[in-house]
């Protein structure tokens, strides 16, 4: 039986919203070059692939956060830092693209995880590691059109 309370904190997936290589979609900022699949879950070998979907937040709808590594062979979040406000971010999922605009960038402590917290507008912030700062991380947060 499939758990359905809501204290698992977790949002069920739509069935057939994976692609064939097991990825949800793929994360564009153009303005850092990047071009990332994204896969469900904050998993190391789901970082080690592209970029992580934290389970507890939306995958479309609301705000979606993901995870990226910032250094090694997987450093796709490596530069999100030096993201500007208004820089273009894009998802695609099968549910459609949408197109975001950078509205923060933050240096924030390991355990703040406020930028996660439901919202009305769909939004989309990203995660990583700041280097050699291990109690921070990066958070950018943008803002559909």
């Amino acid at each position: 039986a499939q758990d359905t309370s809501l204290s698992s904190n977790k949002f069920t997936l739509p069935d057939g919203l994976f692609y064939e290589d097991g990825s949800l979609g793929r994360l564009k900022i153009p303005s850092l070059g990047l071009s990332v699949k994204v896969y469900e879950d904050e998993s190391l070998e789901s970082l080690a692939k592209g970029a992580g979907h934290f389970k507890s937040t939306s995958c479309w709808d609301g705000n979606v956060g993901l995870a990226g590594h910032n250094r090694g062979v997987a450093n796709h979040f490596g530069k999100i830092h030096t993201l500007e406000l208004g820089d273009k971010i894009t998802l695609t999922t099968k549910l459609g693209t949408r197109t975001y605009q950078v509205t923060s960038v933050s240096k924030i402590s390991e355990t703040d995880r406020s930028a996660m917290t439901p919202t009305g507008e769909n939004r989309i912030v990203l995660y990583t590691c700041v280097m050699n700062q291990s109690a921070y991380r990066w958070c950018v947060q943008a803002v559909a059109d």
